[in-house]
């Protein structure tokens, strides 16, 4: 008989982000259903699954109630930075750990959490060097008013003006907001050599509409001239956004076609989001399997174990090994330009001399 661990679920299905939230729960139910179902495990989860349903205030709450009335003391959740933060006091409190699989900006590390995602050097630095070297070192930056766009800019920022480059421009929206018309018609006027694109949901969705009908009547902006980048669009979002995301550059650790980031095989994935929250679980369960009592381990004891998989958490970081790739939108999907790896997640920028340093702080 297997025995049953509760494992908690925490992302939102309805919001601005709803998209992403949806292709995150997918991939942790996927890997439930899997670990479930497999022999070779000798224990079952049982999802306890909470919806915030993208309200930032709701997060903590259910953070805490998962913690507090069931045996979970492992959640795989969050979807932005901000939701992110607000969790780690009630885990403190409630004596959980957080599975993060979403990329984030670095700078931070908790002994609550495990980052299974992307952090900059696996995705902004990489994806800065890709632009500067085919398109130039003059950007304009635009994202989310909350703490991804914020401190992604900032870095780009740095990173670009060590580079020789300079910033034209830089504008944010909040979360939600589709008015894009001043941050086009500025980039229309300033006509950088790429833009850094740090917006969420249907405010990005707006952006690139607005930038494919600027290229449509602007030359400079024809033609593969000027691209938009991203560090956050994934393949379950070309959908909504249709033929206006047609030559976006993005960088993560998976798109549609490559191997499962866990167990390198093949699966049908719609997106990192979704690869990366079944990663989570099945590298829960390997830690796990064998070890009755182990979901009750400080989260430091169970990442000093063993772990036979190419994505392995550092001990020291929580931060995963992973491959960076490179890809843009090519007839309505991602096709990787560039593959490079596995590379060991460095939220601070410290394990490479020729990575800038930039001095930025971690925001609390």
């Amino acid at each position: 008989m297997k025995r049953e661990i509760d494992l908690g679920i925490l992302f939102s299905r309805s919001g601005t982000y709803s998209l992403l939230g949806e292709a995150s729960l997918t991939g942790a139910r996927k890997a439930i259903a899997q670990v479930n179902s497999d022999p070779e495990f000798d224990l079952a989860f049982r999802a306890v699954e909470r919806d915030p349903k993208g309200n930032v205030d709701d997060y903590a709450p259910l953070c805490e109630q998962i913690l507090r009335e069931s045996s979970a003391r492992h959640i795989i959740g969050c979807t932005t930075s901000w939701s992110r933060k607000e969790v780690i006091p009630s885990l403190e409190r409630a004596d959980g750990a957080l599975w993060y699989p979403v990329p984030h900006e670095g700078f931070e590390t908790s002994d609550r959490i495990v980052y299974t995602h992307a952090c900059p050097n696996q995705h902004l630095v990489p994806l800065l060097d890709h632009a500067f070297a085919r398109h130039g070192t003059n950007s304009y930056l635009t994202g989310s008013n909350y703490i991804w766009g914020w401190e992604m800019n900032r870095l780009a920022r740095e990173v670009g003006i060590r580079a020789g480059g300079s910033v034209l421009g830089e504008r944010y929206l909040p979360l939600g907001a589709t008015d894009v018309t001043r941050i086009v018609a500025e980039i229309g006027e300033m006509q950088p050599d790429f833009v850094l694109n740090q917006l969420i949901g249907p405010s990005q969705y707006a952006f690139l509409l607005a930038m494919a009908d600027l290229r449509a009547r602007d030359p400079y902006f024809a033609q593969g001239n000027c691209p938009v980048l991203s560090c956050n669009l994934t393949d379950c979002e070309l959908p909504a956004i249709g033929a206006a995301a047609e030559g976006v550059i993005a960088a993560g650790p998976w798109f549609c076609g490559m191997p499962d980031l866990a167990e390198g095989v093949e699966r049908n994935f719609g997106s990192s989001f979704e690869v990366v929250a079944h990663a989570s679980v099945i590298m829960l369960a390997r830690l796990l399997h064998g070890r009755p009592g182990a979901e009750n381990w400080p989260l430091a004891q169970l990442l000093a174990l063993p772990q036979p998989s190419a994505m392995a958490i550092n001990a020291r970081t929580h931060h995963t090994r992973l491959p960076v790739v490179i890809a843009q939108v090519q007839g309505g999907v991602f096709v990787p330009l560039k593959i490079m790896g596995p590379v060991e997640g460095d939220p601070y920028l410290t394990l490479r001399s020729e990575t800038p340093r930039p001095a930025l702080r971690m925001v609390p």
